[in-house]
């Protein structure tokens, strides 16, 4: 279990730093029909994944660590200010989604993951445009983004769970 959680721990560190790195090398990008946002928005859909599986494997603490560790890194290869809008938004969504996601795991697992991926993206986008454009105008394209990651990483932790793994309870 501590190896699979270094590894999500390590995915999660890559993809705050790869939303950072994509935000600078790419800027902003179609999200869908109409929708643009920055192109950080398919890493840091990701990040939401990684985190919770962070979490069951190591814990809170190590989630936290991989927040700091991802923005420290950002802040040598993207710009000090995408670093610490996204280090900051990522702390705050954190603590959202230990509000959701901790207490709803032991009932129901990938609702939980979902419900809190939701909430988790919704505040981190707000929070994140704010602080990095002093503008919330890629929100919709930020939330959709993401979301879409989401629901694409949850169909595949499902498919693990039940159909790789029927058997095994914590396959992931």
């Amino acid at each position: 279990m501590v190896v699979r959680g270094l590894l999500f721990f390590a995915l999660y560190v890559a993809s705050i730093v790869g939303a950072n790195w994509a935000i600078v090398t790419f800027g902003v990008v179609p999200v869908a029909p109409g929708l643009m946002a920055p192109a950080g928005v398919y890493f840091a859909g990701l990040a939401f994944t990684f985190r919770d599986l962070t979490q069951d494997a190591l814990g809170k603490w190590w989630v936290v660590g991989a927040v700091i560790v991802g923005a420290a890194i950002s802040y040598a290869l993207s710009t000090p200010e995408l670093a610490i809008a996204s280090g900051t938004a990522f702390l705050f969504s954190e603590l959202a989604d230990f509000a959701v996601y901790t207490p709803l795991r032991e009932r129901n697992w990938l609702a939980a993951v979902f419900a809190s991926n939701v909430i988790g993206v919704t505040a981190d986008s707000a929070l994140f445009l704010q602080l990095a454009f002093g503008s919330l105008d890629f929100l919709l394209g930020q939330v959709v983004g993401k979301l879409t990651i989401t629901l694409l990483a949850v169909a595949v932790l499902y498919f693990a769970r039940t159909v790789l793994s029927p058997r095994r309870e914590a396959a992931v």
